[in-house]
């Protein structure tokens, strides 16, 4: 840091009972993958962003190119949370794994996870957003380092099994939740998080 620059970071601590901790140990190959909605970058990648504003010669009160306002206010979109949802599904039973998809992409959607699985995440599930299209082509950023370093319209996962997966998408709506069906838990003979379609879904 230089000059008048500084990083301003905040955390928050949580406390649960044992018995209630979702550690993700109940999944199995089969498994449905619910992707929840962002509202933005929501913090994460900002580097990267950094870049493309000054390589394109913007400032962040110029007009956004993909949205009314400021490009400043719409980088800066706040973070969704999403505790009051997945809990009201967690006491439902409807919730095998979690995984808050923030630094490191698409790719932390393995986190919870058994070592012998994986994630198949198809890109094409869900609209990619306007700020993360914007940085594919005004960034020149290739779709698959998009995956590795933003949530690209995905804040949030849930794994649930698949005979609970409509049940599970009507409470997560009912709960104020954009969500889609953005994948399938499979058998891991490579990679952790396989995301198929990304530059066919996301050019264009």
């Amino acid at each position: 840091y230089s000059g008048a620059d500084y990083d301003l970071a905040g955390f928050v601590v949580g406390a649960a009972e044992r018995g209630r901790i979702i550690t993700g140990e109940t999944v199995g190959e089969g498994d449905v993958i619910l992707g929840l909605g962002s509202s933005g970058l929501h913090s994460n990648g900002f580097s990267l962003v950094r870049k493309v504003v000054d390589d394109l010669g913007l400032t962040y009160g110029d007009p956004a190119p993909f949205v009314e306002g400021s490009l400043g206010e719409a980088l800066l979109t706040p973070t969704r949370i999403y505790v009051k949802s997945c809990l009201a599904l967690h006491s439902k039973g409807l919730i095998k794994a979690l995984a808050h998809v923030t630094g490191g992409g698409i790719g932390n959607v393995p986190r919870t996870l058994p070592a012998a699985l994986a994630a198949e995440i198809d890109a094409a599930a869900w609209p990619l957003p306007e700020v993360f299209r914007w940085l594919i082509e005004a960034g020149g950023i290739a779709p698959s380092e998009m995956a590795r370093t933003f949530n690209c319209g995905i804040g949030m996962t849930a794994v649930v099994a698949p005979e609970q997966a409509s049940d599970a998408e009507r409470a997560f709506t009912e709960a104020g939740e954009t969500v889609w069906r953005i994948g399938r838990v499979i058998e891991r003979t490579g990679e952790p998080v396989i995301i198929e379609g990304v530059e066919q879904a996301w050019r264009g």
